[in-house]
């Protein structure tokens, strides 16, 4: 029997995962992608955190509002540049609908089933032979300045609990019990020990290493410039570097998604959500857990003997430019936080940036779509990509092998929005 070959379209950390998987089911692989192989996409400078904690969808109530409050700020948590744009502002309707209780009931069960099935493959993953990617399972601090936060965070303890993720609320002295490695300046956190965290280049280094043994192409700097079909049978893309023939195609282009598959006229409503994030060489202090500062929205993660910073949304289009603003807002925020660092820390440190794939009602494009019949789809994970890549991996590679994913993937269905 031939041996099925599988063109993934997207080289981050969803697609190496999915190539990973299919590759794993016996299929042929060859993985495109538009950059080249040193690439420093989101899949590398991201905080590196593993979340089974995050299983409210970014498009929940409250968060319009918020995000009303905050975009006249660009040194806030969240900023939209003002442009006429109407695929933004069809976005944004979207996401406005979407931020309902139902829907925030409907997508935690799922988002917490897929999160923990993910954090398991992590697990399996660090015990392949020499893949050391500095998975840490400790847990992650919510940290709160003030008790307005500490009181909104002990909700969504609660919430979590009652969907079976362990949360525990802490005073200041328990929380600096549980982190003696750096002083905090906290009302209280909310400590959620099934989280973890890891390095995302050593991770993504250590895919790319799998997939070499395991045979799988790769064509880089090769952007797809088109497909071309036979009545709903996609046989081949074009790309900037030839074409590529295969039997099933899957999309994983992140934030270019929408492009890419715009050119096979389906409709895809992803709005690039640039995030910044600084890394810490040698860090004054250094925390052993990761944290997020719950009213700031940053993250920080020790890796290794380095320290990162990451935070911010701001949704400018695919412009990847880095705005001294928005990284400022994330400076600032640090030393309230943690008043043992200030801003002389970030001198010298070069800003990294990357446009995260956000989908209008907060929950990734997973499985096969009505536009070709053998086109899948896996994009749109926003913050979650890293979290959830190994889970969409096998996902992916049972669909694509007819064997159960173990999901009701209709809440995913790349045509929702069509």
């Amino acid at each position: 029997m031939k041996q099925q070959h599988v063109v993934i379209v997207g080289g981050g950390v969803i697609g190496l995962s999915c190539a990973y998987y299919c590759a794993q089911a016996g299929l042929q692989i060859t993985v495109v992608d538009r950059n080249p192989e040193s690439r420093d996409g989101c899949s590398f400078g991201n905080a590196g955190m593993i979340v089974p904690s995050h299983f409210v969808p970014l498009a929940a109530p409250g968060m319009v509002a918020l995000g009303l409050k905050w975009m006249w700020n660009p040194e806030s948590p969240f900023y939209i540049r003002p442009r006429l744009d109407a695929s933004l502002l069809a976005w944004a309707y979207r996401f406005w609908r979407a931020s309902t209780p139902a829907h925030v009931q409907a997508s935690a069960p799922l988002i917490r089933d897929l999160s923990l099935a993910s954090r398991t493959a992590f697990e399996e993953l660090a015990d392949l032979p020499g893949n050391d990617f500095g998975l840490v399972r400790k847990g992650l601090l919510m940290l709160c300045r003030t008790p307005h936060g500490l009181e909104e965070e002990a909700k969504g303890a609660e919430q979590a609990r009652r969907l079976g993720i362990p949360a525990d609320v802490l005073d200041p002295a328990a929380a600096a019990a549980l982190e003696p490695g750096v002083r905090m300046d906290i009302a209280g956190a909310v400590h959620y020990p099934l989280d973890c965290h890891l390095s995302p280049d050593r991770f993504m280094g250590g895919l790319k290493r799998e997939l070499d043994r395991l045979g799988a192409r790769f064509l880089w700097s090769s952007e797809v410039l088109d497909w071309k079909s036979s009545g709903q049978r996609i046989e081949r893309i074009v790309t900037s570097n030839g074409e590529v023939a295969g039997d099933e195609f899957l999309l994983c282009g992140g934030s270019w998604s929408p492009a890419t598959a715009a050119k096979l006229d389906l409709r895809l409503p992803i709005q690039a959500g640039k995030g910044y994030s600084l890394t810490l060489p040698s860090p004054r202090r250094l925390p052993t857990l990761c944290s997020i500062f719950t009213e700031a929205r940053v993250a920080v993660t020790p890796m290794g003997s380095s320290l990162r910073f990451g935070g911010t949304m701001e949704l400018s289009g695919l412009d990847e430019r880095i705005d001294p603003v928005r990284v400022r807002g994330i400076i600032k925020a640090v030393s309230r936080y943690y008043p043992e660092f200030g801003p002389s820390d970030f001198e010298g440190i070069q800003p990294w940036r990357g446009l995260r794939p956000c989908s209008p009602d907060g929950l990734p494009y997973i499985g096969r779509t009505r536009c070709r019949s053998n086109l899948t789809l896996a994009t749109g994970h926003a913050m979650m990509g890293l979290s959830l890549a190994p889970v969409t991996g096998k996902i992916i590679a049972g669909l694509l092998t007819d064997r159960p994913t173990g999901f009701d993937l209709r809440m995913l269905a790349p045509d929702r929005h069509s």
